[in-house]
């Protein structure tokens, strides 16, 4: 699968409302068998909003959750607040089922 193909599939969760993001992941199951989503923050629940709509009421028994992986990213400060944070990430990746 190119890179490209592959960076279209992933659904980055921001400050949009939930529904809007639940479209986009049922658009990209519609046309693929794997979509991931991807957040970091407090938009980590979110994430898991979009993931149980989306496979609950819109494409119930059709999709089902293969990964969960959960990590931290360090962000650096800028030069007025230099401070190191560390934030947490989410990653869930939703797949037809066969």
């Amino acid at each position: 699968m190119s890179e490209e193909k592959e960076h279209s599939q992933i659904i980055y969760i921001g400050k949009k409302n939930t529904i809007s993001y639940v479209l986009v992941a049922v658009t990209i199951l519609n046309k693929s068998d794997e979509c991931s989503i991807q957040a970091r923050g407090r938009q980590i629940s979110k994430a898991v909003d979009v993931a149980e709509i989306t496979r609950r009421k819109f494409l119930a028994d059709k999709v089902e959750v293969s990964k969960v992986e959960i990590g931290s990213e360090e962000l650096q400060g800028n030069e007025e607040n230099p401070i190191t944070k560390t934030v947490s990430t989410v990653e869930i990746v939703l797949t037809k089922k066969e």
